[in-house]
């Protein structure tokens, strides 16, 4: 692969044989895919006179839109000692991941046009995935002065949102979203009572206990989601909870949509799998915000995603250097590197008949891409042709060599995950394929 997959004028490829899946047009059959000018031709048979530089032999795989997952940290600028912009979208490319959304915790914060457009740029010169980043709801993320959230979208940022800061003053949480419903922005919000949940590390609970560790309570989390959901009442704003992980957080956001209100909600893929207990023996890599919860929790969320009222699941990516994770718990940084992961934990729901495959897919594909009001996600005639070719009874190990991403840290070291990405496609380009 050169520098920049991404470079270069895309080809006209064919894709062979595939199990064609595309949730957005409730396609699920084995057949061929035609792509040129970075876009799908047709799906079926070739178009007239289509004569393909390249040809991928899909048989025995399944063939999706790219992955589209609405939160991932690419740590620049800032943290370069973290990962890179072309280090994570490289990984991205790797997990079948093609679009992404950043949040604005960068250093400086996405507050301004000048850093959005260099997250773009730098995407756009050394990325293997389509970088989308999300505006600060405030400036510097300190909860007090809104941003100039018209210029933010100018420079390519499709929604709004405070990273995992919570915004204290109910006032000014108000005002901002007054103005982005004003500019038709969308807004992310990490549902949690500053409060209650200031100088926790994990689910306070029995683990908890058990270590000594300082706890989040659940009721930080649902303070959060019924003030959000009452302002989201009041303004009329469209609101995406980002990441929730309690049941009573679930039952609410159910209830609020039932009603017509325009909420939405994704949860981390891990909180699907995991619980506090990952948290024993003071695994650092298990130290995540929001914190694992309880099997109930986790059950609430799978039952919640079966049932449409979550519609998306990302990876929260987080990537860290090793020392990040080296100190005592309660010194360690927060979170996982989980671009790998993303793929694989989706198809285990599938496994344990928690969704069938193609609503499983839209999970990570047109759900999100609906969430960005962006028009991707799809494998339509016209459509920008990001494709994800996986197979998905390929197994592998978790681990430091079989992860592309500059960040190591995960609670899944040493797990076996089933299915893999083989080529990934964007705008008609290779930005990946696997060797082997």
């Amino acid at each position: 692969m050169p520098d920049n997959a991404a470079a270069g004028s895309p080809q006209a490829i064919s894709i062979r044989g595939g199990r064609v899946i595309d949730p957005a047009a409730n396609i699920d059959a084995v057949m061929d895919l035609h792509l040129a000018d970075g876009a799908i031709k047709a799906l079926g048979e070739a178009p007239a006179g289509f004569a393909p530089q390249h040809i991928i032999d899909a048989a025995g795989l399944v063939v999706c839109p790219g992955l589209v997952d609405l939160s991932a940290r690419l740590r620049q600028p800032g943290r370069e000692h973290k990962a890179t912009i072309a280090s994570e979208t490289r990984a991205a490319a790797a997990a079948g991941i093609t679009t992404l959304c950043c949040p604005p915790d960068t250093l400086p914060a996405v507050d301004t046009p000048a850093v959005a457009q260099l997250i773009r740029q730098l995407a756009e010169e050394r990325g293997y995935a389509r970088v989308l980043p999300a505006g600060a709801l405030t400036r510097g993320l300190e909860g007090e002065h809104i941003t100039e959230m018209a210029a933010l979208k100018l420079a390519g940022c499709p929604v709004m949102s405070n990273a995992d800061r919570p915004v204290r003053n109910t006032r000014v949480l108000r005002r901002a979203l007054e103005y982005a419903s004003t500019y038709g922005l969308g807004t992310f919000l990490h549902p949690a009572d500053a409060y209650l949940s200031e100088g926790g590390l994990v689910h306070e609970g029995l683990v908890a206990t058990q270590l000594g560790l300082p706890g989040i309570p659940e009721a930080a989390e649902v303070l959060g989601v019924a003030r959000d959901l009452a302002l989201a009442e009041q303004t009329g704003a469209r609101v995406h909870f980002r990441g929730l992980s309690t049941a009573r957080a679930t039952a609410m956001l159910a209830e609020a949509r039932a009603r017509g209100l325009p909420v939405s909600a994704d949860v981390a893929a891990h909180q699907l799998w995991l619980t506090e207990d990952a948290v024993a023996g003071f695994s650092a890599d298990a130290h995540l915000i929001p914190p694992l919860r309880t099997a109930a929790d986790r059950d609430a969320l799978r039952a919640a995603i079966a049932a449409g009222e979550i519609t998306a699941i990302c990876s929260d990516h987080q990537p860290h250097e090793p020392d990040a994770k080296l100190n005592p718990f309660p010194q360690t940084e927060p979170g996982m590197s989980a671009l790998e992961t993303l793929l694989p934990l989706v198809l285990g729901l599938v496994r344990e008949d928690v969704l069938d495959l193609c609503d499983a897919l839209a999970c990570v594909t047109a759900h999100p891409a609906a969430i960005l009001d962006r028009p991707l996600g799809r494998l339509q005639p016209g459509a920008v042709a990001d494709v994800c070719i996986f197979d998905p009874d390929a197994r592998w190990v978790v681990g430091e060599d079989t992860l592309v991403s500059r960040g190591k840290n995960t609670p899944l070291r040493g797990a076996e995950m089933i299915g893999r990405v083989r080529w990934t496609l964007l705008a008609g380009r290779v930005v990946h394929e696997a060797k082997g």
